[in-house]
């Protein structure tokens, strides 16, 4: 896995992929970050483990989805 700075992160969003050696969980906030949500939705179901469920979480708070977002939230054991 790459190691990264936010503001490195940040700059690929000028691109047209993910950074390549990201786990799922980053490619999905990428993806939100670039306006594809069911991508980024999609890559958050497949990350089954916290992470991938904090981030899950934060997709459903983003859609306007507060249920389903708080159940995510706790299986990502996050407030």
């Amino acid at each position: 896995m790459n190691t990264m700075t936010f503001q490195e992160f940040e700059a690929t969003l000028r691109g047209d992929a993910p950074p390549a050696g990201v786990g799922r969980a980053l490619q999905a906030l990428w993806y939100d970050a670039k306006g594809n949500w069911a991508e980024a939705h999609r890559l958050a179901q497949e990350e089954e483990n916290a992470t991938g469920a904090w981030v899950h979480a934060y997709l459903h708070r983003v859609e306007g989805d507060p249920g389903n977002a708080a159940y995510w939230y706790r299986r990502a054991n996050q407030p």
